[in-house]
């Protein structure tokens, strides 16, 4: 038992007080009590039935069965909306929804597999609604209502093997395992062999005939259970493990004879002495604090940042699956081993998997044994391979996707343990959709729903060109297991920590490590790229990284990492060596698993092939049009080639921060009457210049430029560069001092909120002049070489119609002059962008005179919150880690506020005019989440955004479109 006063787990300890106490007052019966009968050879009947009396079809009735009203009143007592036990793999149909979100992925999917017939090995599901009570009502402890009826659903199990569990003559052994609605892989805790102690394995070596198997199988168990449940470091296991190998000349943990492991039994348990803790006997107990661990793991810290990184929200909890245990270390006819139905790297339709003979699960994707390529399999077990084969194909035809299955062998015969959509690289995921449309599995819709936009992302990143040149083979210094694609350039660091620390100071990193755990998610997703000296395919490292786009290498066996001398040593093709220190520059070419020296150069990539046919179907799905902020010629050749169908942002203030252009716009606000005028020639002419190659690249596509927004004081010098402040002074005719007090006196207490925008346009109209002529006179221009020029005009920061008026009629006066000197017009509109909380209040009033709307919802949000958005790294980072913000609202919109002022507008506008022109130009435009409410909710027009996230936005509408006409969800 637990000794309660040794220093422990939280969890450990609350468990072991009840066990000890009995039930308190506060919480009555929170855990059966200790049952006084010793577990012995003895004894003949079933645990389950032990601990309660009478007979296991009476409970099994009560417990589990829908049409029970023991069962009802049960559930009723919990507070829980769904049944708490749903069986799988027995002689029931699962109770409760079935759904995902009640089973978790893992749960809802055994039951799924049980009814196509295939080999699931019997058990249940705790649903994630318990998980969910765990945390907020049960005070991290089981009720006794809920424990009858695990022990209930366990007798299940027992009938359906012919085994009873804690039972030294005919054990039944369980592993009990994490499993949350979206599938977060290696973040939290897997129990295995649960049903060990000192006479079970004594009974288990006995009944099979293999003392090995057994002794190899409590001793994984008291490292796992001692690991997860009791929070006993690994490594102190692993040390062991590490010296007994050593001390009898083996290299491999299936080298170790029965008498070995036996020892190392011994070993493992003074592991928990010195912990100063003792190793659970009792099979029950173990299994109740299995049970509270997997839920407590839901809040631990490596699944609470996972969720962060990947933006999971509003799950139940993760749901514990209960499971026989099938055995893959009886010796060379077992085996254990993970498989994707297709390569998660590049899509290809081709098992992609590996497999270990005599081992568990947790071999393979611990990267602690290097395995063997699933299609060796063919060769070793060919039966086991036909069956496993064709049981892929049957679980592709009815998911309807790419499966990443676990699977156990276990004396020949094939045993699936779990199957989900598998975690893919961008390539992959595109060319998958791609590839079930074209097989008839699937719809264009559906297949636009699997491509995520951070797959998009993906493949949006650089890669490295000239990898046939002589220069690039020349860098390759080793080779590695290419586990997930895409080129990664960085410094070495070998701990979390430091990766994490380069990230804070901008340094990018490749983490370099000899295998990584769950432990190292913080530094894998700071990370540019990971390399590991062990692992396979699918080991940690490989699925994260997949998961998260980083581009990995892994079971690189040249490399050696020494992390405690900062120092890595790779062992060259021709057998010479060569170290790194941590700092130096390397590259990863994922794709080819390739490890080269130095920095290498990077190209972007190209929308050709698979993605251009995926997004070919993407635009004939989306109802909104997806445009860039874009303001420069180069910068809008980029968004065409991405697909913008025009620039919704064109930030005419950008064009004047070159150096020759920033004296003149200085000359302008400080200098006299001519000079400034004098400045305003130059000025037009660069701004002319500018707008004629944006209306080019932007052939037959609107561009919409916006006037002069920020505050003049944002483009004069600094009152400590001297330097400049001596050239301004000589270029004005004035003195030093003069020029400062004339920098001075344009200061502002408060400038976001000063004088800019419109207000700028009202008090210095030759500054509006100057820019609508330009505008006008470049499109006259593009116009008369063969360009569809099509000129939209936007009024910044309106935030009453008299200043929409006043602005409007300074522009239509400059282009009548424009037109009658060029004896041509040309057609153009005038528009406003909404960003101050007024201006959506009385949008009904602005829509009499405006052309289109535009919001800027960065602005926007931060009227509406009252957020600087310079200064709100002081404080948000707080607001979210205190769940008082769940979102960065200038990264997301926020839907509950900023989005019921853009509904609002959108409404109020559209009343006065039905067809107005409503979209958004602020970053919001390129976050898919956001994109979702604009397109679905907020019914506008377009969304613009930067040119690199152009076919994200693109990917975005579509699937709001598809979420709007089907329902389904990406």
């Amino acid at each position: 038992t637990v000794n309660t006063a040794m220093k422990i787990s939280s969890l450990a300890v609350s468990a072991a007080m009840v066990l000890l106490t009995g039930p308190t007052n506060h919480h009555s019966e929170a855990f059966v009590p200790r049952r006084s009968m010793a577990v012995t050879s003895s004894s003949t009947a079933s645990a389950s039935s032990v601990a309660y009396g009478g007979s296991k079809s009476t409970v099994l009735y009560t417990a589990t069965s829908p049409q029970s009203t023991g069962g009802a009143v049960q559930q009723e007592e919990l507070g829980l909306e769904y049944p708490p036990i749903s069986p799988f793999g027995c002689n029931a149909k699962p109770v409760g929804d079935g759904g995902k979100h009640i089973l978790g992925g893992k749960g809802a999917n055994l039951a799924e597999m049980h009814s196509f017939g295939l080999s699931v090995p019997p058990g249940f599901t705790i649903t994630t609604e318990c998980c969910d009570r765990y945390h907020k009502q049960w005070n991290q402890q089981l009720p006794s209502s809920l424990w009858k009826q695990i022990v209930a659903s366990l007798a299940m199990v027992e009938e359906e093997m012919s085994s009873q569990f804690g039972s030294p003559e005919n054990p039944l052994l369980l592993s009990v395992r994490s499993g949350a609605a979206i599938s977060m892989p290696g973040m939290m805790d897997t129990v295995l062999n649960l049903g060990m102690n000192d006479q079970v394995v004594e009974g288990l070596a006995k009944k099979t005939g293999n003392p090995r198997f057994a002794w190899d199988s409590y001793r994984r168990f008291l490292e796992m259970f001692g690991n997860v449940v009791l929070e006993i470091p690994r490594h102190l296991f692993e040390d062991e493990l590490d010296d007994i190998k050593y001390e009898k000349g083996v290299n491999e943990d299936s080298d170790l004879t029965a008498d070995d492991l036996r020892e190392l039994v011994t070993r493992f348990k003074s592991v928990y002495e010195q912990q100063r803790m003792s190793f659970p006997q009792d099979v029950m107990e173990q299994l109740q604090l299995s049970i509270g661990a997997v839920f407590k793991g839901w809040m631990g810290p490596r699944a609470v940042k996972y969720r962060e990184v990947e933006n999971i929200r509003n799950l139940l909890g993760t749901a514990v699956n209960v499971q026989a245990m099938v055995f893959g270390n009886m010796g060379e006819t077992s085996g254990t081993g993970v498989c994707f139905t297709r390569d998660p790297n590049v899509g290809t339709k081709e098992l992609f998997g590996e497999f270990l003979i005599n081992a568990q699960g947790e071999d393979v994707v611990a990267g602690v044994r290097t395995p063997r390529n699933i299609a060796e399999l063919k060769d070793i077990m060919p039966d086991v391979y036909e069956e496993f084969t064709r049981n892929t194909q049957i679980l592709e035809e009815k998911f309807g996707d790419m499966q990443d299955i676990e699977f156990t062998i276990q004396e020949g015969k094939l045993f699936m343990l779990q199957t989900r959509n598998g975690k893919r690289g961008g390539e992959a995921a595109v060319k998958i959709a791609v590839d079930l449309v074209g097989e008839g599995l699937i719809s264009k819709e559906q297949a636009v729903m699997k491509v995520l936009p951070e797959h998009l992302d993906q493949l949006l990143h650089p890669r490295f060109p000239d990898v046939e040149m002589q220069e690039y083979k020349d860098a390759v210094m080793t080779r590695g297991l290419p586990a997930s694609p895409g080129a990664a350039v960085g410094h070495i660091a070998m701990t979390n920590e430091q990766v994490v620390a380069n990230k804070e100071k901008g340094i990018p990193s490749i983490m370099v490590r000899d295998e990584t755990s769950p432990d190292d998610v913080d530094g894998m997703f700071a990370a540019e790229g990971i390399l590991t000296a062990r692992g396979g395919m699918t080991s940690h490292a490989a699925v994260v990284a997949r998961g998260w786009g980083k581009p990995c290498v892994c079971g690189c066996t040249t490399l050696s990492v020494n992390e405690a001398k900062g120092e890595i040593v790779v062992t060259m093709d021709d057998g010479t060596q060569k170290s790194f220190k941590e700092g130096d520059f390397i590259s990863l070419n994922g794709q080819t698993g390739e490890v080269l020296e130095g920095k290498q150069s990077v190209a972007p990539p190209a929308i050709t092939g698979n993605l251009k046919k995926f997004m070919d179907w993407v635009d004939e799905i989306r109802d909104i049009d997806v445009l860039t902020n874009a303001d420069t010629p180069a910068d809008a050749t980029e968004a065409r080639k991405n697909g913008a169908n025009g620039i919704g942002l064109c930030r005419s203030e950008h064009m004047f921060f070159k150096p020759e252009r920033i004296s003149k716009v200085r000359q302008l606000i400080l200098g006299n009457e001519e000079q400034a005028e004098e400045a305003l020639k130059d000025l037009l002419k660069f701004q002319r210049e500018d707008y004629e190659g944006i209306f080019t690249a932007m052939d037959g596509l609107p561009v919409t430029v916006r006037l002069l927004d920020p505050p003049l004081h944002e483009f004069l010098p600094s009152l400590k560069e001297e330097n400049v402040l001596v050239e301004l002074a000589k270029q004005l005719g004035s003195t030093v001092d003069e020029l400062k007090e004339k920098v001075e006196a344009m200061e502002e207490v408060n400038p976001m909120l000063g004088l800019r925008g419109c207000r700028l346009g009202i008090t210095r109209p030759a500054i509006i002049e100057m820019q609508t002529r330009a505008i006008l006179e470049a499109a006259l221009n593009a116009i008369d070489a063969g360009v569809d020029a099509k000129p939209d005009i936007m009024v910044p920061l309106v935030g009453k119609v008299e200043e929409f008026r006043n602005q409007k009629a300074l522009i239509q006066s400059v282009a009548e002059r424009v037109f009658k000197e060029r004896g041509r017009s040309c057609e153009y509109k005038i528009g406003t962008m909404i960003e101050i909380p007024r201006a959506a209040l009385t949008a009904h009033e602005i829509a009499e005179e405006a052309e289109f709307f535009s919001f800027g919802s960065n602005d926007l949000t931060q009227m509406t919150f009252g957020y600087s958005r310079d200064d709100v790294g002081s404080f948000v980072p707080s607001y979210l880690s205190n769940a008082i913000l769940q979102d960065d609202p200038f990264v997301t919109l926020d839907t509950e506020g900023v989005g019921q002022l853009i509904k609002m507008t959108v409404e109020r506008g559209r009343d006065v005019k039905p067809n107005l022109k409503i979209g958004v130009c602020g970053e919001h435009g390129g976050d898919p989440r956001s994109v979702r409410f604009f397109a679905n909710e907020a019914g506008l027009s377009y969304v613009s955004c930067s040119p690199f996230r152009v076919p994200i936005a693109r990917l975005a509408a579509a699937q709001a479109a598809v979420e709007t006409s089907s329902g389904l969800k990406p």
